[in-house]
């Protein structure tokens, strides 16, 4: 029963360390790939505390390996947007204008009876009152209501020196409209860490900047 004790303790401070490692978030906001290393590890953690038979070695190696994997998957996909969308996809339009992407829902195999509970979640009942239902990378849907009053909401156009082309489609902008905005200040789209804009050409630039990358510079 002792060893039991000590081996159930230290399986806890390790998984507890990996986490905090890790830095992950709720597990309802994991990234696919986070799910899978959190299912592993709770699977190994698992074996080394019913099987006492098992050397502590043969369940600590595994954990840390996983952990290890991935803090290294997380950089790589920190510096390359193209992994990033490889492992976790990217946000998909399912709504717009109050209007269904039905394609959109076939390919990410979701129902109506899917989308009609997000949406009552959110204490929305109208469909026709939504102006985007968008699915996050995390499956979570997020809806933005309708309002007469205010214009749609600023897309990310650009993305660590990339110009995100679906994104700039939704603004109805176009790559030499942000060239050009770019050029006014001073700037290359390889310069720009984000740059934000909404369809009526109101745009936000936050160049790259090691020391300070959350320093905003608004555009003239």
């Amino acid at each position: 029963m002792l060893i039991i004790t000590i081996r159930t303790i230290l399986i806890y401070l390790l998984i507890v360390f990996s986490l905090r490692l890790m830095g992950k978030k709720q597990l309802g906001e994991l990234q696919p790939s986070e799910l899978v290393t959190t299912i592993m590890i709770s699977n190994i953690a698992t074996l080394a505390l019913e099987d006492s038979a098992m050397p502590m070695l043969m369940g600590v190696v595994p954990i840390l390996m996983i952990v290890s994997l991935d803090v290294i998957l997380s950089g790589i996909m920190l510096k390359s947007r193209r992994i990033r969308k490889i492992f976790s996809g990217t946000p998909k339009v399912i709504i717009s204008n109050g209007i269904i992407d039905q394609g959109q829902l076939k390919n990410l195999r979701y129902t109506l009876d899917d989308v009609a509970e997000a949406m009552r979640e959110q204490g929305i009942f109208d469909i026709s009152q939504v102006q985007y239902a968008i699915v996050e990378t995390n499956g979570k849907i997020n809806f933005l209501q309708k309002d007469t009053t205010a214009k749609n909401p600023p897309e990310m156009v650009i993305k660590d020196g990339e110009i995100i082309k679906e994104d700039l489609a939704i603004t109805g902008l176009g790559e030499g409209w942000v060239r050009k905005i770019l050029e006014e200040n001073s700037q290359t789209v390889t310069d720009v860490f984000v740059m934000s804009a909404d369809s009526e050409g109101n745009p936000v630039i936050v160049p790259k900047n090691k020391g300070d990358l959350g320093k905003k510079e608004g555009a003239r």
